[in-house]
């Protein structure tokens, strides 16, 4: 089973494109990045859990529920008592997203007891920057990482969210690299890299088994060893952007498990080149329907076309 944990929330899209000053109207949609990854992970055929946190109330009801529906385990969700269910609002602008987070909820109280499953039997853990931004969520993740270091595959979104780090980049640079040192894979992307390339940070300096480069609509770079491989898109009509790198995530990690590489990493250029062509193909169709759960099924992936590890 892949753990994913950190945040799990609502995302209320506006409904109409524009500046959310203007927005009448908002549709409901879970969400929250790792938790986005374990149900694409789900939809992909593979097992996944969340350990996450939210509120004792409706919406934090309502994300268990819509999680448990995708097939996601939910056992190692912590309700609350006391801090709310987190809450983005998303505008769209030519299908892209752009997000209003709101601060003091549940994922970012996360506390070491509120970790209970026992990270080392996991196949991976997955994990993003966002429960880097307050206490006590982040002493949390780091020491679960550290234990997990060398005995557990990790892999990390960069994930950066500059909002929720005002006037403390410096110290956000300085979490993001700490992450970097313990992750195996790790998937960034290219506007993230610039940003970190001008705050002091190469990804060259350390020694990852895999990394993902997304770019969008110029698809991805994958960097293995030696090895550099750039791997086109897919060309599609997007609607809704929101969650597409979390669903090139998780088509990135199921390609590995499927392909029995989530320990061994190693990899040649065919294989880095399948890896990619996958990942880019899930997060393009991703985007064409609205919501960021929008990963394709394995049989709608099929009739696109054929990869050789899927069962």
């Amino acid at each position: 089973m892949i753990i994913s944990i950190g945040e799990v929330l609502i995302d209320f899209i506006a409904k109409e494109e524009g500046k959310l000053k203007n927005i009448k109207e908002f549709e409901r949609h879970p969400g929250g990045a790792p938790a986005n990854v374990s149900v694409g992970l789900s939809r992909l055929g593979v097992k996944s859990a969340l350990v996450s946190k939210v509120g004792d109330d409706p919406f934090g009801e309502f994300l268990i529920e819509s999680l448990k529906k995708e097939g996601v385990e939910t056992k190692y969700i912590v309700k609350d008592p006391e801090k709310h269910t987190g809450v983005v609002f998303v505008q769209l602008i030519g299908a892209k997203p752009e997000f209003i987070l709101y601060d003091g909820v549940a994922y970012f109280n996360m506390k070491p007891g509120d970790i209970k499953v026992d990270i080392e039997k996991a196949e991976l853990i997955h994990f993003g920057s966002v429960l880097f931004a307050r206490e006590p969520s982040r002493s949390t993740i780091f020491e679960v990482l550290k234990k997990s270091k060398g005995k557990v595959p990790i892999s990390y979104d960069v994930n950066i969210r500059l909002d929720l780090w005002r006037e403390r980049e410096e110290e956000m640079v300085k979490d993001i690299e700490r992450g970097l040192k313990l992750a195996n894979i790790v998937k960034i992307g290219d506007a993230e890299l610039e940003y970190l390339q001008k705050n002091g940070i190469e990804m060259t300096d350390s020694n990852f088994a895999l990394v993902a480069i997304t770019k969008g609509a110029r698809g991805c770079t994958i960097l293995h060893s030696d090895l550099k491989v750039d791997i086109p898109s897919y060309e599609v009509q997007p609607l809704d952007t929101t969650g597409a790198g979390d669903a090139f995530m998780a088509a990135l990690l199921a390609s590995l498990k499927y392909m029995n590489k989530l320990h061994a990493l190693e990899f040649s250029r065919e294989e880095l080149r399948e890896v990619g062509r996958f990942a880019n193909l899930v997060a393009a169709l991703s985007t064409t329907t609205t919501g960021a759960w929008s990963v394709p099924t394995l049989e709608k992936i099929k009739c696109y076309e054929k990869f050789h590890f899927l069962p």
